[in-house]
């Protein structure tokens, strides 16, 4: 993703969204590279702050996650209907929010105790 915008003259949510967006990017670049870092070195002291730094790298990820299913429907959507579930993931495609419900043991039920 790009710093830079595809489109001129947009909305300033929708440059909100793309920062938001290049931010997540950026964020899971970092994960990526503390994590290959971490698992290529011996020192077990250097290892520690690489996973350390690993993991606040994915706490920023989540907020940013967090961030644009609170502004955009369609990630409150997706979110709430692959997150958290036991079935394989691309059986709950086919049956959307609905499929995975039918298809846990749970009835729905997790979901209700999670929103309470």
């Amino acid at each position: 993703m790009s710093s830079t915008y595809n489109e001129s003259d947009l909305s300033a949510p929708a440059r909100d969204m793309h920062r938001a967006l290049a931010s997540l990017q950026e964020e899971l670049e970092a994960v990526d590279y503390y994590h290959q870092r971490a698992d290529r070195t011996e020192d077990a002291g250097l290892k520690a702050v690489l996973l350390h730094n690993r993991n606040e790298e994915i706490e920023h990820a989540v907020m940013l996650l967090e961030y644009l299913r609170r502004i955009v429907p369609e990630f409150d959507t997706q979110l709430k209907t692959y997150l958290f579930s036991t079935q394989p993931i691309t059986t709950i495609e086919a049956g959307g929010a609905a499929g995975k419900a039918a298809g846990s043991s749970d009835l729905g039920l997790r979901n209700l105790k999670q929103e309470n």
